[in-house]
């Protein structure tokens, strides 16, 4: 007998009360001399000896086969092994952490303290990202006074993120569940939020004492490639409720596309034409209701369209002089700001109307931040400032010494994401302005390349590249953790499913869309359609991928 994985005390996955009665392996009836698994006589399990490449792999498919039930083999498997899926003092942390048991979970990571990456510093922010679920849990609960205590004796004490504090304690005037889970973009108390509260907690531990969640779910596969474009295709962009897609090309038109959530694959909706100079740029309100598509450099014109109904809602062109080539919603979906390098910059309403005007800024790229006041804006100076319409300021955000081609912000508000010219991909910190990060791989000239943050909690960063390819990091790695490969030209573009992780999507000169989805949909999404289900192999390139997201 055995310490089972998940502390029961089993022989050969049949649990210790009914041991007396029966002894059995895959339900079938077996003598006492033959009921043991290269072990002894008496059914004690001798753990093998392997190198640390064979326990990652056995720990990978142990978590897979506790994702698809067969928890008993799994345990069978660590028992053999002499494996284990998660630290002990790791597995009682997490199951704190979904139960909710806050004051257990804090005493948990103070056990784990020694384990931690980073450290001091890693255990003040886990302990800030426990303590903010654990306040706005109570707030839920109309705890009011148990979160204020929260907010004043631990939170506050910890001095860390100030900003965020001072966001967290403006939540109290929140009048109900709906306007607190609205404005702190959170899903409410229980399992959703939980889980990626531990999907955040868990990236500051070692893969050594707990595994990364969901494997399986990466999209690493082609699953669909679409042909409608009949030119380059430039821009993608999932809508905010994931299920459509809309794709912009040279070919003067956008397509509309409807996401089918279990195959994650895509079906032509509608295309919308008229788009004379082609279309470089597309932006879904919060709603996903309209959408407004920008041209290239030299176009005078934008477009807001009615997805709901298919219609063009207005063609806005305030001069033939000027360049209106990128957009951004403002949080209510009341009002957009658009611009381009040619010095206009204007705050317009749905109707295509100039509320407001900011002379003399040459716009590369635009994004509202979620305050519903601020707009940053990447200028021809290498620079992103932040402009305030309401009360007409501005300022300096972050500089770069090289032109910042396309950028866009986590859903945080916390961190950027740039393109820059002949660089690759900056990751910046907003609150602090400083640079955390410069991913490797990705090949960036002077063409316009997007990325984007994705996945769980927006743990992984994606880019388009130079080189034909797409790579993927991991936000606190610079090295990619993956590269995708198919695409024959230039890939401009990509995005991820905001709402179904499991899905990316990428365009390319070649005027194909490719998307990505995990390998077990490929095989699931095998019919043949004229919009090309699997016409060409790819994967990724990077056969340790799953590896080295969890060395």
């Amino acid at each position: 007998m055995q310490q089972a994985a998940n502390g029961c005390t089993q022989r050969n996955g049949v649990s210790e009360e009914h041991s007396e009665h029966t002894s059995q392996q895959n339900g079938t009836d077996v003598s006492p001399e033959s009921n043991a698994i290269n072990g002894g006589p008496n059914g004690d399990i001798t753990p093998k000896i392997m190198d640390k490449t064979s326990q990652d792999i056995v720990r990978l498919i142990g978590q897979h086969l506790k994702t698809i039930g067969l928890d008993r083999t799994a345990d069978l498997l660590m028992q053999e092994s002499g494996c284990r899926l998660d630290h002990p003092a790791a597995a009682k942390f997490r199951q704190h952490v979904m139960d909710g048991d806050w004051a257990k979970a804090e005493h948990d990571l103070m056990e784990l303290k020694s384990l931690l990456d980073g450290s001091s510093q890693s255990l003040i922010e886990m302990k800030f990202l426990l303590l903010e679920q654990k306040y706005l849990e109570y707030l839920e609960d109309g705890r009011v006074l148990d979160a204020l205590h929260v907010l004043r004796t631990e939170l506050t004490p910890l001095q860390h993120e100030t900003e965020r504090v001072h966001e967290l304690s403006s939540y109290m005037m929140c009048v109900g569940r709906e306007e607190l889970q609205l404005r702190a973009v959170w899903d409410g108390k229980g399992i959703k939020s939980r889980t990626q509260l531990m999907d955040k907690l868990q990236t500051y531990l070692p893969p050594s004492i707990m595994l990364p969640p969901r494997r399986d779910q990466f999209p690493c596969e082609t699953i669909q490639i679409l042909n409608d474009h009949c030119d380059e295709v430039w821009f993608c962009r999932f809508s905010p409720d994931g299920l459509k897609l809309a794709t912009g090309s040279k070919d003067t038109t956008v397509v509309i596309w409807d996401v089918d959530p279990e195959t994650l694959t895509c079906t032509h909706r509608k295309t919308l034409e008229g788009h004379s100079y082609g279309v470089a740029y597309i932006a879904w309100s919060p709603d996903s209701t309209h959408l407004i598509a920008c041209g290239p450099e030299d176009c005078p014109e934008l477009w807001i369209w009615n997805i709901e109904s298919d219609d063009l809602r207005v063609k806005m062109s305030q001069s033939a002089e000027d360049s209106l080539t990128s957009c951004s919603w403002h949080r209510d979906g009341k009002k957009f700001v658009t611009g381009g390098i040619r010095g206009q910059f204007y705050q317009c309403d749905l109707e295509g109307n100039v509320l407001d005007s900011w002379e003399g800024v040459r716009v590369n790229c635009l994004w509202c931040r979620s305050d519903g006041k601020t707009v940053l804006a990447a200028d021809t100076h290498h620079r992103v400032r932040s402009y305030n319409f309401d009360d007409l300021t501005d300022s300096n955000i972050l500089q770069e010494d090289h032109p910042v081609m396309a950028f866009s912000v986590n859903a945080t508000d916390r961190l950027a994401l740039l393109n820059v010219a002949t660089q690759g991909v900056h990751l910046w910190d907003l609150q602090d302005r400083c640079l955390v990060r410069k991913f490797q791989g990705v090949t960036q000239g002077h063409f316009t390349i997007h990325s984007c943050f994705g996945g769980v909690n927006q743990d992984f960063v994606a880019s388009g590249s130079e080189d034909n390819k797409v790579y993927v990091w991991h936000v606190k790695r610079e090295l990619p953790i993956a590269t995708l490969t198919g695409h024959t030209r230039t890939v401009n573009c990509v995005h991820w499913n905001p709402v179904f992780h499991q899905m990316l999507a990428s365009v390319s000169d070649d005027c194909t869309i490719r998307i990505w989805g995990p390998k077990k949909h490929r095989s699931s999404s095998s019919k043949s359609s004229e919009t090309g289900f699997g016409e060409t192999p790819s994967s990724s390139t990077n056969g340790n991928a799953w590896h080295d997201m969890c060395s």
